[in-house]
């Protein structure tokens, strides 16, 4: 039998019978099922007994936790607030350990709360979760470790364990601690081995690969020489490329040309349109004028008539009154006889009575200034009405313009975003299938997000340039055009979870302010192989939208060059560039990891599909930011226009008023003054009757004379009728010619209205031509500078002569067809592009990498055989070791499982130098007919592979170094009679001395 290993150290229990690191007490607070609990273990084997949740386990979550253990350990839980007891906010658990000294306190607690937060002290004290582990550490209490500590939902797991992974937790729990050092070492040596073994065999196929390359360097000559034939057809090719394209940007301008005239035309004709429609309005408002002062005058002449008519009604009333005075003075003469004395005293009674009246009547004042002060009112309100008249024609003339900029502004930005459209439904036709559906959801949702989200990508990305877009649409993957970019982790979430099924990417930008990019600089070597800018330098896009595509591609790396790189492609590799764009070519060169050497690989740039279609994503937000101003420019101008009505009506309202007002006074005063001359007229007939009374001498000559005095009143009330006659008539016909005149004038306000909105449209018109001239001009100017520049830069490329256009003529008549014709022609050079002109040069530095190959293969085959003895004086000493303690290990497990009648065995399974293969099988026999089987779930039933696995742990106890061991359910599956046998093997075991706490 091998002689037994080493142990490791024993440490003798205490006076209290405690070993260091023991557990003494566990105290629990709101922790699973506990509210609270209080447990003191013993030193050696501690049973919990009881029925299914009663807190069994909970107590070994407990122990797992408390001591520095995750959740994801115990196979319940992945955090650690799902510990908490159910209805409570927090918990906790405190475990007591024993010191190397009965004095020394150990006492750990774990606060957790329904936060998954968790706080850790140290006898009391808050410490950080590393000191915890340095304590247990100390210890040797290893919680992750399944053969010191076996969870409930993790026995299961032990059983499941490979060979392999047997092997390292039993390494770790029992024999000499240098064991799962030295079996680690071989394995990173053993794999280093390999490598080595991998890398002689690589750099044998090279140098092999090198000597054949070599073998063949004739025929690389000619493919040299066909390669550079190609290339000469493709620079006469590029040399008529530019000339078409002038052909067709000078068709384009003649086209614009065309269409400016056209425009031209409508302008003059709508100018001359606008100038015939003003002429016939202007004369229509002289005639309105003149007919106004018609009006007026009529007017002016029916007031004077009015004024006569007043005049004459006032004396007519006088001679009425005077004519009845005598007839009542007639019909006194005829009753003086009677009582002449009466009379006279009647008389005098009634004299003194009127001119009492007379007397007390107030004389009354008209109000000249109340009348004059209402005048000048009303005559400012009508200034102020016209003042505020003329601004309401004025905001209303602003208001129209305003609209019409608004249309514009609305049919750009429809343009615009019809744009925008077209890139969504190229996106669509690429494989984005539900791509409109996506962008809908984002502009409906906007009001939900923190910031501002992007994309689609390509919707966000301008290039100015053809040939620059077909550089980035190469460079980047396919998949990020149909992206959408965050920068908040909440806002894609949000978006994740709701357009997960509209199949589109979201990624999430996270700003770097830390660390910031240098400026591009091109350098002086640069520019002399042509090399310009690079890629993330030639669009326009959002930052965020930016920065993604730079970090995911790579564009700082991607540098931009012109012919003259391509033509000294080789050259540009010494700069320590490792990918360049040409205008025909995209070269990138990779370093071998292994050799060293340097591969490269060239494709043909592919003209752009996707960014060619794209739209100014600025000048969308441009056009969108003017229509917010216009809207809310019209909008206050309409409100003007609306507080300027409201203040024109009161003004017209108060102006009413106070003609009113005047009216009433100018009544009151007429009433006044009719009233005090009818009061001064009965005091005349009183005083003249009272003087006809006394001076009555004869009634006939006093009745005749009467008679005479009524028939000259009649005769003049007679000639005023007459008058009064006269002017009605006169009256009657100045207001049918007011009438005549007003309806004419009225018919000319219709016709001057007509003809005002036939100017206003006529006038609309001609704006409009003028701005689409003033587009078309522009246009056109655009145009000339494109044919301008197409035109340089054909020309600096090949000026053209006689000989240059007969060769034209051999070739394609078309862009697309020369285009297809130079990238069959590059297709055919790059398909022998990696052999190079200078093939002498090739062939020497093909040598010395076979001489530096040669050298290092040698020396790596010098470094393998000291790899090998290195590894097998190693395996010499941790294979002894290990053996030996299988062996001891086999001993007592075989023993425990001849005292339960059945058979099992423990045994290495050794796997030469693959050391990452090693492992212990446990193999048992649980009838006599039966065969040892390795342990495990096809073979074995659940009861027996828990008797197998305790028995293990059992045979472990004697050889472990650790404080104590927790196994929860290890009577999981058995019958009666092997739980009974199983517990009188614990207690043995535990009986031993030096044995660990269980």
């Amino acid at each position: 039998m091998a002689e037994r290993c080493a142990k490791r150290p024993k440490i003798s229990r205490g006076e209290d019978d405690y070993l260091p690191g023991n557990i003494i007490e566990v105290e629990l607070h709101n922790f699973m099922t506990f509210d609270n609990l209080k447990c003191k273990p013993g030193p050696r084997l501690n049973l919990v007994i009881g029925p299914n949740g009663s807190g069994k386990s909970s107590l070994v979550c407990a122990i797992a936790l408390g001591l520095g253990g995750e959740p994801q350990l115990l196979g319940r839980a992945g955090s650690v607030g799902a510990y908490v007891k159910r209805g409570e906010e927090s918990g906790y658990t405190k475990i007591s350990l024993r010191g190397d000294t009965l004095d020394e306190q150990i006492v750990i607690t774990r606060k957790i709360d329904t936060r998954n937060k968790s706080e850790f002290l140290f006898n009391g004290k808050v410490v950080p979760k590393r000191e915890v582990v340095e304590i247990i550490r100390r210890f040797n209490i290893q919680i992750n470790n399944l053969t010191q500590f076996l969870p409930q939902d993790r026995v299961c797991e032990f059983a499941k364990l490979t060979p392999t992974q047997l092997l390292e937790e039993t390494e770790k729990a029992v024999g000499d601690p240098q064991l799962p050092i030295q079996h680690q070492s071989l394995i990173a040596k053993s794999r280093d081995l390999k490598r080595l073994e991998i890398t002689i065999k690589q750099n044998g196929e090279t140098l092999n690969q090198l000597k054949a390359l070599n073998a063949e360097q004739e025929r690389d000559v000619n493919r040299v020489r066909q390669r550079e034939e190609l290339l000469l057809k493709v620079d006469s090719m590029k040399k008529k490329l530019p000339w078409l394209k002038y052909d067709k940007k000078k068709a384009e301008y003649m086209k614009a040309k065309e269409q400016m005239n056209q425009a031209k035309k409508k302008v003059d004709e709508a100018a001359k349109t606008v100038k015939n429609a003003k002429e016939p309005l202007d004369k229509q408002k002289q005639v309105k004028a003149a007919q106004d002062a018609a009006c007026k005058k009529v007017s002016s002449l029916m007031s004077n008539n009015a004024k006569a008519r007043m005049e004459l009604l006032e004396n007519e009333n006088s001679l009425g009154v005077q004519l009845q005075g005598k007839y009542r003075e007639m019909e006194e003469l005829r009753r003086r006889e009677e009582s002449r004395l009466q009379r006279i005293s009647k008389a005098k009674e009634d004299l003194v009575a009127a001119e009492l009246e007379l007397a007390t009547l107030p004389i009354y004042e008209p109000p000249k200034d109340e009348i004059e002060r209402l005048g000048t009112q009303i005559l400012e309100l009508e200034v102020s009405a016209n003042q505020k008249r003329l601004q309401k024609s004025e905001k209303d003339k602003l208001l129209a313009q305003k609209r019409a900029t608004l249309r514009q502004c609305l049919d750009r930005l429809k343009d615009m975003e019809n744009a925008n459209n077209k890139l969504l439904l190229v996106l669509r036709n690429s494989g984005a299938d539900k791509i409109f559906e996506a962008y809908n959801w984002l502009q409906e949702h906007r009001h939900r997000l923190n910031k501002e989200v992007y994309g689609p990508v390509l919707l966000e990305v301008s290039v100015s340039n053809r040939v620059h877009a077909s550089y980035l649409e190469g460079h980047v993957a396919h998949y990020i055009w149909k992206s959408f970019i965050t920068q908040d982790s909440g806002d894609r979430d949000f978006l994740v979870k709701n357009m997960k099924g509209f199949d589109v990417p979201i990624l999430n930008y996270v700003e770097d302010k830390i660390h910031r990019k240098d400026p591009f600089q091109v350098s002086e070597e640069m520019r002399t192989l042509g090399i310009y800018s690079r890629l993330d330098q030639i669009f326009d896009a959002p930052n965020a939208v930016k920065e993604v595509l730079s970090s995911q591609f790579g564009l700082e790396r991607s540098h931009i060059g012109s012919k003259e790189t391509d033509q000294r492609a080789d050259e540009v590799l010494r700069l320590g560039i490792m990918d360049v764009w040409t205008p025909d070519n995209h070269y990138r060169w990779s370093e071998s990891r292994y050799g060293g050497h340097i591969s490269a690989v060239v494709e043909s740039v592919v003209n752009s599909h996707l960014l060619m279609c794209s739209s100014d994503a600025g000048e969308i937000e441009k056009l969108r930011s003017w229509k917010m101003e216009l809207e809310a420019a019209i909008t206050a101008l309409d409100e003007g226009v609306k507080s300027i009505q409201a203040e024109l009506r009161l003004l017209e309202d108060e102006a009413a008023k106070l003609h009113k007002q005047r009216e009433e006074i100018v009544s009151c005063v007429q009433l006044e003054k009719k009233k005090r001359r009818e009061m001064e007229s009965r005091v005349n007939q009183r005083k003249k009757k009272l003087e006809s009374l006394e001076k009555e001498d004869d009634l006939d000559t006093s009745m005749a004379k009467l008679v005479d005095q009524a028939a000259m009143l009649n005769s003049k009330r007679f000639q005023c009728a007459m008058k009064l006659k006269n002017l009605l008539i006169e009256a009657v016909s100045y207001k049918r010619s007011f009438v005549e005149e007003h309806m004419l004038s009225i018919e000319l306000d219709a016709k001057i209205r007509e003809m005002e909105a036939n100017y206003k449209q006529h006038e609309k018109f001609a704006v409009q031509a003028s701005m689409h001239l003033e587009y078309c001009e522009a246009e056109v100017e655009e145009y000339k500078q494109k044919v301008s520049e197409a035109k340089q830069q054909a020309e600096s490329v090949a000026m053209l002569t006689t000989e240059l256009k007969e060769a034209f003529l051999k070739m394609p008549t078309t862009i697309e067809d020369l285009e297809a014709a130079i990238q069959d022609n590059i297709t055919q050079a790059n398909s022998i592009l990696f052999l190079n002109h200078n093939i002498l040069e090739e062939y020497e530095n093909r040598q010395h990498k076979i001489e530096a190959i040669a050298t290092k293969l040698e020396a790596d085959e010098k470094q393998l055989k000291m790899a090998k003895d290195e590894i097998d004086l190693l395996k010499e000493n941790w294979l002894l070791t290990l053996r030996n303690l299988v062996a001891q290990i086999n001993e007592t497990f075989s023993r425990n499982f001849q005292e339960m009648a059945v058979a099992g065995e423990v045994s290495l399974d050794e796997h030469d130098m693959e050391f990452d293969k090693f492992g212990i099988l446990i193999k048992v026999k649980f009838r006599q007919a039966g065969q040892l089987q390795v342990l495990s779930a096809h073979h074995q039933s659940g009861g027996e592979r828990s008797v197998s696995t305790i028995l293990y742990l059992v045979s472990l106890q004697d050889l472990t170094h650790c404080p104590f061991r927790v196994v929860d359910e290890i009577n999981q599956g058995m019958d009666p009679i092997n739980e009974r046998k199983m517990f009188q093997q614990l207690v043995r075991a535990a009986s031993q001395p030096n044995t660990p706490q269980s």
